[in-house]
């Protein structure tokens, strides 16, 4: 079985992390875009954890202004930010 994701599956996560905070939706497009194609099950199931946050829990995750808490603390939680936060760190250059 493939851990990738199928077409479908990256058109669903790059709808769905459209968000109403534009700072949020900046981060997330450039980061699907950048490496969207990457994405495994483990990395999309974590980014739709994500996506169930609020937009300020979320953009304060996304710029390092605090780390996840349990439940949301997982190893694939905390290995998607830091990709992430990659992607913030080369926007802001």
């Amino acid at each position: 079985m493939s851990t990738s994701l199928g077409e479908t599956e990256r058109r669903r996560l790059f709808w769905r992390a459209r968000r109403g905070l534009l700072e949020n939706d900046l981060i997330l497009e450039r980061f699907l875009r950048q490496e969207g194609d990457t994405l495994d099950r483990r990395a999309a199931a974590a980014l739709e954890h994500l996506l169930d946050l609020g937009d300020d829990e979320l953009l304060d995750l996304l710029l390092g202004r605090a780390e996840p808490r349990a439940p949301l603390d997982t190893e694939d939680v905390r290995t998607l930010l830091a990709r992430l936060r990659r992607v913030t760190a080369r926007q802001a250059n």
